[in-house]
């Protein structure tokens, strides 16, 4: 098994991520299988999650990096509908079992960049 590479991830810079505006997107090899996750930007504080609806396990954006409802409040899958909480990634409505959650992505913002943390789960691509 190779080394895990757990030094954090450079995903941005810091004005990619628009207060409520449109995802950055990227790749992460999930317990070794290629998954698509976002980013975005809520409340003032950048957060990621994979791209893969808790309902169903599909990808939720209707465009490549399309994931607010109409009025920008929650997250929406476009397949489903089911919205969620954007800082904390919790189904608040749709047709998720109770407490079903988005599954998050460790980010942190310094100099103007965001940065990405790899866990066992989560690796980079190379």
């Amino acid at each position: 098994m190779p080394d895990l590479n757990l030094d954090p991830q450079v995903l941005c810079a810091s004005s990619a991520l628009q207060e409520c505006g449109e995802a950055v997107m990227f790749e992460v090899l999930e317990y070794g299988k290629l998954a698509s996750a976002f980013a975005l930007r809520y409340d003032n504080v950048a957060v990621a999650y994979l791209n893969r609806c808790a309902h169903v396990p599909v990808e939720m954006d209707w465009q490549a990096g399309q994931f607010w409802d109409m009025d920008k409040r929650f997250i929406i899958c476009a397949v489903h509908g089911a919205l969620y909480d954007p800082p904390r990634g919790e189904c608040v409505s749709g047709p998720c079992l109770p407490g079903a959650r988005l599954i998050a992505i460790s980010l942190s913002e310094q100099g103007g960049q965001v940065y990405w943390y790899p866990s066992k789960r989560f690796q980079p691509v190379f």
